[in-house]
C-alpha cells in the first residue's frame, strides 16, 4: 500500500482536469491550450501539466520554447506565460537540451518523471490544473492518475474527432475512465467541419456527430463541437491568444461554450 500523499504542491489546486483520448492527432493539446486561455479570460488561474513526454507541444503553443525551469526552496518553478502568472506551464519540453531531442525512455523512467512533476512542481494557488496527456491508456496515464488521485477532485475531458475510426478508439478511453473510477466531465468533438477562410462556410470533411453520439451512448455530457479553422491553427503555431485575437472566428463560440460548461459543471461534478 502506498504512503498517503502529502498536501505539498497540489494543495492549492481546486480542480484537476485530465484531457484524454484513445486516438492520436485529435487535438488534445489544442483543446488543453484553448481551455486554459478561456478559463483565464473568465478570471481563473490555470496551470497546464504536459505529460505527453514523447511529443510535448504545450511550450510551442504558448510561445514558451527555450524557457528554463528554475529551482526554488520548495521545488521546481513552473514557466509563467504572463506577468500576472495567470497561466503556468510544466513540460518535458523545458528540460530538453535541444528542441529536436527525442525522449527515448522506457516506462519506469517516464513514470518517475511524471511522479516528479506531481510532487516537485510548486504550482501555488490554481483554480484549474489541466493535464495534457498522450493518446492511449498506457503507462503515462496510469502513472498520472495514480500520482494525482490523492490530491484534488479529478475529472476527465475526452476528445474525439467525428469519424468512426476515432470514435471507436475513444470509446476505449471512456472504458478506461470507468475502470479506474475517473469521472468524465464530458466529450468534445474536435475538427468538426472545416471553416472556409473566404466565405466562412463550414464543410463536414470528417463527417459529423460522432462525438455527440459517443457521449449519448456512454451516458456522459456532450460539451460541444469545435470546427477546423485556419485562424485557430495559425494562432497555435505562433503562440497567440486565440480567445483574445479571434473573437469572430466560428471556433470561438464553441470553445467559449465548452469552457463555460466546465465552469458551471465542475463544482457540482468534482466536489
Amino acid at each position: 500500500m502506498e504512503a498517503a500523499a502529502e498536501p505539498g504542491h497540489l494543495a492549492g489546486i481546486r480542480h484537476i482536469i485530465l484531457v484524454l483520448s484513445g486516438k492520436g492527432g485529435v487535438g488534445k493539446s489544442t483543446i488543453s491550450t484553448e481551455l486554459a486561455l478561456a478559463l483565464r479570460h473568465a478570471g481563473k488561474k490555470v496551470g497546464i501539466l504536459d505529460v505527453d513526454l514523447c511529443g510535448p507541444s504545450i511550450p510551442r503553443m504558448f510561445r514558451a520554447q527555450g524557457r528554463a525551469v528554475h529551482q526554488c526552496d520548495s521545488g521546481w518553478v513552473p514557466v509563467f506565460v504572463d506577468q500576472e502568472q495567470s497561466i503556468s506551464l510544466m513540460s518535458v519540453g523545458f528540460l530538453l537540451e535541444k528542441p529536436d531531442e527525442a525522449v527515448v525512455w522506457r516506462g519506469p523512467k517516464k513514470n518517475a518523471l511524471i511522479k516528479q512533476f506531481v510532487s516537485d512542481v510548486a504550482w501555488g494557488q490554481l483554480d484549474y490544473l489541466v493535464v495534457d496527456t498522450p493518446p492511449g491508456t498506457s503507462d503515462e496515464h496510469m502513472a498520472t492518475l495514480e500520482a494525482l488521485r490523492p490530491y484534488s477532485p479529478l475529472g476527465a475531458l475526452v476528445v474525439t474527432t467525428p469519424q468512426a475510426v476515432s470514435v471507436g478508439d475513444v470509446r476505449r478511453e471512456l472504458t478506461f475512465c470507468r475502470k479506474t473510477g475517473l469521472r468524465v466531465i464530458g466529450v468534445v468533438e474536435n475538427m468538426s467541419g472545416f471553416v472556409c477562410p473566404h466565405c466562412a462556410e463550414c464543410t463536414s470533411i470528417f463527417s459529423r456527430g460522432g462525438g455527440e453520439e459517443l457521449a449519448r451512448h456512454a451516458g456522459v455530457p456532450f460539451l460541444g463541437s469545435v470546427p477546423l479553422d485556419p485562424q485557430l491553427t495559425r494562432s497555435l503555431e505562433e503562440g497567440q491568444d486565440f480567445i483574445q485575437e479571434f473573437p469572430k472566428s466560428p471556433a470561438f463560440p464553441a470553445l467559449f461554450s465548452i469552457a463555460q460548461k466546465i465552469l458551471n459543471e465542475t463544482p457540482a461534478q468534482l466536489s
